[in-house]
C-alpha cells in the first residue's frame, strides 16, 4: 500500500503539510473537531477562542502546531489582531474556517432587535470581517480556501434556533456566493458547508434524547451526524481536491434536506 494512503483508503493524515489554517468558534462541537482534525492531517491551526484561557488551554490540548488567538470576533479589530498573530508565529494564512456562531432559540413574540443584530454581528458580519483580514495575505499567495459554517437553517429554516439564527445562516449563503464570484481571480475559493442535526455539546443543551431520537428516525439516514463526519467535509472543502469548487453550499444532514 502507497505509504500516502491510509488502512481506510482515506488520503494520509499529512495532506495539509505546509498548510496554515484559522478556525473561529474552536472550543468545542464542530469547530474544535475541524481544528483537531486539520492537525491530525499535518496543519499548523490558529484556534479563536473568546476567553483567552480556554483558547491557550485548547491550543496546548491540540498540540504543538497549535496558536491560540483568543478574541470576540464581532469586536473592532478581533479580525484583524487574530490575522496578525496568525502570520507572526506561521507566515502565512492558507485555510479560513468562519465557525463561531451565536445560536440562540429566543421565539419571535420574546426576540428583541438588539438580540437579532447581535446574532447577525457574529454570524454574518463577523465572516466578513475576517474574510477581509485574510484576503492580502491570500491575494499575495494567490492561493486560499475560506470555508463559512453555515447550516441546514440557512437552506431553509431552523429546527432548534430562532428566526435571527435563520436569517443570519441564509445571510452567510449570500455572502459566500458573492465572495466567491469576486475572489476566484486571486486562487481563492469560497465554499460553505451547511450541517443538519449534529451531535454536539451545542445540540445537547437546546433538545433532549427523546426529541434527538425522534427527529432522527425521519431522516433517511436514521440518526444524526457527528462532528468528525461535518470536519471531514470542511477538511474536502479546504484540500486540493475541491479546487474546482466555489461559491457551493455543500449540505450534511443524513437526507433531512435534499435540493
Amino acid at each position: 500500500m502507497s505509504p500516502d494512503i491510509e488502512m481506510s483508503g482515506q488520503p494520509s493524515r499529512q495532506d495539509f503539510g505546509g498548510r496554515v489554517v484559522i478556525v473561529t468558534g474552536a472550543r468545542r462541537g464542530l469547530g474544535r473537531a475541524a481544528a483537531e482534525r486539520f492537525h491530525e492531517r499535518g496543519a499548523a491551526v490558529a484556534v479563536n477562542v473568546r476567553d483567552r484561557a480556554r483558547a491557550e488551554n485548547l491550543a496546548a490540548s491540540i498540540g504543538g502546531r497549535t496558536l491560540a488567538v483568543p478574541g470576540d470576533i464581532a469586536a473592532a479589530g478581533v479580525a484583524e489582531e487574530i490575522v496578525r498573530m496568525t502570520l507572526e508565529r506561521f507566515g502565512r494564512i492558507d485555510i479560513l474556517v468562519n465557525n463561531a456562531a451565536l445560536a440562540l432559540s429566543t421565539r419571535f413574540p420574546d426576540l428583541t432587535a438588539e438580540e437579532f443584530r447581535s446574532a447577525l454581528e457574529v454570524n454574518l458580519t463577523a465572516p466578513f470581517l475576517l474574510i477581509k483580514a485574510v484576503l492580502p495575505a491570500m491575494q499575495a499567495q494567490r492561493y486560499g480556501r475560506i470555508i463559512n459554517i453555515s447550516s441546514s437553517a440557512g437552506r431553509m429554516v431552523s429546527t432548534l434556533g430562532g428566526a435571527h439564527y435563520t436569517a443570519s445562516k441564509a445571510g452567510l449563503l449570500g455572502l459566500t456566493r458573492a465572495a466567491a464570484k469576486e475572489l476566484g481571480k486571486f486562487g481563492i475559493t469560497v465554499n460553505a458547508v451547511c450541517p443538519g442535526m449534529i451531535d454536539t455539546e451545542l445540540t445537547r443543551e437546546n433538545a433532549n434524547e427523546e426529541l434527538l431520537q425522534r427527529l432522527a428516525a425521519t431522516y433517511p439516514v436514521q440518526r444524526i451526524g457527528t462532528a468528525r463526519e461535518v470536519a471531514d467535509l470542511i477538511c474536502f472543502a479546504a484540500s486540493e481536491a475541491a479546487g474546482y469548487i466555489t461559491g457551493a453550499s455543500l449540505d450534511i444532514n443524513g437526507g433531512d434536506l435534499m435540493m
